[in-house]
């Protein structure tokens, strides 16, 4: 069964842009990329949106559907009634390049900046050897397809500018506490994480929780557990003293 369904869809640039409105048919089953798809073949041909795989895993299509972060491919149009008017707009933390495509290109900075994966020193590769109890709490986080809501929801970043230079977000906040609980990784990260990439700003609200995808806990499981061990190293009075020990 078929309808008739209204968008509301931002076109423009980084200079300037609006909502325009389309109507535009919907099928049984579809969802709300296939009507993106289907609004470019019928009625604007010029419109820019960014997506690869359609099946929830390459991260692409993230944009915003009435106002919440949400990706494209995996949000069905049963959801909606057919009287609702969806309105589709480009993410908001990251600048617009044209129409529902974002410059994303922050996430790879901040990726960048955090140091790889370092093993025991001698250890070469295919010498690994883990259990995998030791590997069950990080490995939730491999499974982060990198659609940046979560960067795009935090209002550490999405409600000041400013903030942008000494905040990693939640996603790369994430891979440092997914290193730092890593069995063969080395490298204290401790110290690097409230300093360098601002996780003292993250006030656990859990926004970035609530839009993941992948249904990974990076609050309770990554954020919380990466602010004890940051607080253990510097305000533990146990550790403090070991600390004045072994450097005598």
């Amino acid at each position: 069964m078929s309808y008739k369904a209204s968008f509301r869809v931002w076109r423009g640039d980084s200079d300037a842009g609006e909502l325009r409105d389309y109507t535009v048919e919907v099928n049984e089953g579809e969802v709300v990329l296939d009507i993106i798809h289907r609004l470019q073949a019928t009625q604007a041909s010029d419109l820019a949106v960014r997506w690869n795989c359609k099946a929830g895993k390459c991260g692409s299509c993230s944009a915003e559907i009435n106002g919440k972060p949400r990706l494209l491919c995996m949000t069905r149009m049963s959801t909606f009634t057919e009287e609702d008017v969806i309105t589709v707009t480009p993410l908001r933390t990251f600048p617009v390049i044209r129409d529902l495509v974002t410059d994303v290109s922050f996430n790879y900075q901040k990726a960048r900046e955090i140091p790889s994966f370092t093993p025991p020193p001698g250890l070469k590769a295919g010498e690994y050897r883990m259990q995998q109890v030791d590997v069950e709490r990080s490995q939730e986080f491999r499974k982060c397809i990198e659609c940046f809501l979560c960067q795009n929801t935090c209002h550490v970043v999405r409600d000041h500018e400013e903030n942008k230079e000494s905040f990693a977000g939640p996603r790369y906040l994430m891979r440092i506490a997914e290193l730092e609980m890593h069995p063969l990784d080395v490298e204290d990260r401790r110290d690097a994480a409230q300093e360098e990439h601002g996780l003292g700003m993250c006030n656990i609200t859990k926004c970035c929780t609530e839009v993941c995808p992948e249904g990974i806990h990076i609050t309770d499981n990554a954020l919380i557990p990466m602010k004890e061990r940051v607080a253990d190293k510097r305000y533990d009075p146990i550790v403090w003293l070991g600390n004045k020990l072994f450097r005598r």
